[in-house]
């Protein structure tokens, strides 16, 4: 195949071809929403990297590492997060529509009494 031949993935979706996305791609997507969801969650608090670390018992290049999109946290690493943002975390992985919301506590969300308490839909995320 020479490059007259070659179509990008975007063009080829946009014509209606099936595109198949590597596994390692997907990941790469789902790691850099979650890191722009955090980030835009500690903007909107008007907090500085070093003050969120501080606020979830991490160090700022843990938390630039996973703004960046380079480092996928772990489930309670999220939890710490979650609390450190003031929020709830909602993640919804359904293939390309995939997102990742912080949602303010008040806005149908309350923090949890026990954090290591696990709920039916902590469990299925």
């Amino acid at each position: 195949m020479n490059h007259s031949q070659w179509k990008t993935r975007r063009t080829r979706k946009l014509l209606g071809e099936r595109v198949r996305e590597s596994q390692a791609y997907l990941d790469a997507g789902h790691a850099f929403a979650l890191g722009q969801a955090v980030h835009d969650r500690r903007t909107a608090l008007g907090l500085s990297q070093s003050e969120l670390a501080r606020r979830a018992s991490m160090t700022q290049p843990q938390i630039s590492t996973i703004e960046g999109g380079d480092s996928v946290p772990t489930l309670p690493l999220l939890t710490r997060l979650a609390a450190a943002l003031e929020a709830g975390l909602t993640i919804d992985l359904d293939g390309d529509a995939s997102s990742f919301a912080f949602r303010p506590y008040g806005e149908d969300c309350e923090p949890e009494t026990d954090p290591g308490a696990a709920t039916s839909e902590a469990a299925t995320a």
